[in-house]
């Protein structure tokens, strides 16, 4: 009896296979429905003029067609028609410094009850909030350059929007960002508490390489370092500051990220700070108020990149007093010499600086007007210049055939109107539609 049950075991386990195979594979998932936009206007980022008339024919999450619209039309057999044909329509915004896990920071206070008050999951929800904010704004794509103490929690929401589990704009990660020990923390007189940590603290060349490794195998896309702190002004009003590592240390960073196939960015405001980032040789320079002419032919030499992020300097300007509201008039000097020679500037915010919630990341398309840069110009800072930055000029930044289709469209005309950019209509991310006029 038992050798009967054991033989009709191993027949029953034998067939177990064969039937598994019987079982059909399930059908594919069904092609999306290709979508044609109308538009009336296409500023494609590539071009130094508007073009009227335009379709735009979609197929999955990339633009198979691009032309004028009688053209298009004649391709686009059983598309979804989206019509903007009343609107201009631009390729999605990119802000390369931004700050998902800040919700402002004008004062220390502010920064510091953030870090020690709010638990990094707590931070982690709002960051999902504002990247679905960011999104809705026409940001299709950020880079956030440090989680300012919420560890690897820039990674968890980037994988949770590639995931599909939220909405938001694609991440381009930079994780912890580094300081020498002492030159970044919550300031507290009772030296008994360990206080948390805005960044990862990094000392010496070898502690350089190992930052980097450990945040590279934690998700990060870029590498962030302070090039400085402690900004002043000399008595021929340039504005210097004080320089946190060595250079070898900081040579040591970039040398360990380049070989990692990643890139740098340097928070440097004052002179000096972004001198010595420039010898480390950095991919961008952030914030960058103290530039000077000569360190302006550097940067360009260097085919290196300068985010202003001028609408933080603002907001930073008043509640922190002291050198922060001449810095925004050094700044604006600066950009305007920067425009003049040619210096590849990117458009980045530093949102998180000031709060997601209060004002539009497309402010600063107007402040780069303001400064100097023509309409266009100050476009191209946020999609095409942007893009190259993150070395996804193939991809991103143009409404161009083979790239994603990420793109926004407002009623009015920016060339005429930069501010009309603060008004996103219609927001679509990779062929999926997140707003709708």
């Amino acid at each position: 009896m038992r050798r009967s049950m054991l033989l009709s075991a191993v027949l029953a386990l034998r067939a177990f296979p064969l039937a598994a195979q019987a079982v059909p594979p399930p059908p594919p998932a069904p092609r999306p429905q290709p979508i044609l936009i109308k538009a009336g206007r296409l500023i494609d980022g590539r071009a130094d003029q508007a073009q009227a008339n335009v379709g735009i024919l979609i197929d999955g999450d990339r633009i198979r067609a691009v032309g004028p619209l009688a053209q298009v039309q004649a391709q686009a057999q059983n598309a979804k028609v989206i019509d903007l044909s009343q609107m201009t329509v631009l390729p999605g915004f990119i802000d390369t410094h931004t700050h998902l896990l800040l919700q402002g920071d004008p004062t220390s206070e502010s920064y510091d009850a953030q870090l020690l008050y709010q638990s990094i999951p707590y931070r982690a929800i709002l960051a999902a909030r504002n990247a679905r904010l960011s999104l809705e704004h026409g940001f299709t794509a950020l880079r956030d350059v440090e989680t300012e103490g919420a560890m690897y929690a820039d990674v968890d929401v980037k994988r949770a929007i590639n995931r599909g589990e939220v909405p938001g704009p694609r991440l381009f990660v930079s994780t912890r960002a580094m300081a020498p020990t002492g030159m970044y923390p919550i300031v507290s007189s009772n030296w008994e508490i360990e206080m948390p940590h805005g960044v990862q603290p990094v000392d010496g060349v070898d502690g350089a390489r190992l930052a980097v490794r450990q945040q590279v195998a934690n998700g990060a896309d870029w590498i962030k370092y302070y090039s400085d702190r402690r900004y002043y002004f000399s008595p021929d009003s340039g504005l210097h500051s004080w320089v946190n590592f060595t250079d070898d240390e900081a040579r040591a960073i970039v040398d360990e990220t380049h070989r990692l196939g990643r890139r740098v960015a340097a928070h440097a405001i004052g002179s000096d700070g972004i001198a010595a980032a420039l010898r480390a040789g950095v991919n961008t320079i952030e914030h960058g108020d103290g530039m000077t002419d000569s360190l302006l032919d550097v940067i360009k030499a260097k085919g290196a990149y300068w985010v202003p992020t001028v609408t933080v300097a603002w907001y930073v300007a008043g509640p922190r007093g002291g050198v922060w509201g001449p810095m925004t008039q050094h700044q604006k000097r600066a950009f305007q010499r920067g425009v003049q020679k040619g210096v590849k500037i990117a458009l980045g915010t530093d949102v998180g600086g000031f709060p997601w919630t209060e004002i539009n990341q497309a402010k600063e398309f107007e402040y780069y007007v303001q400064y100097g840069m023509t309409p266009m110009q100050a476009i191209k800072s946020g999609t095409t210049v942007a893009a190259e930055l993150l070395g996804e000029q193939d991809e991103l930044g143009a409404v161009a055939v083979g790239f994603y289709a990420d793109l926004v469209a407002v009623a009015g005309d920016p060339l005429r109107d930069i501010t009309e950019l603060q008004r996103v209509r219609f927001v679509m991310k990779g062929g999926t539609v997140y707003l709708s006029p």
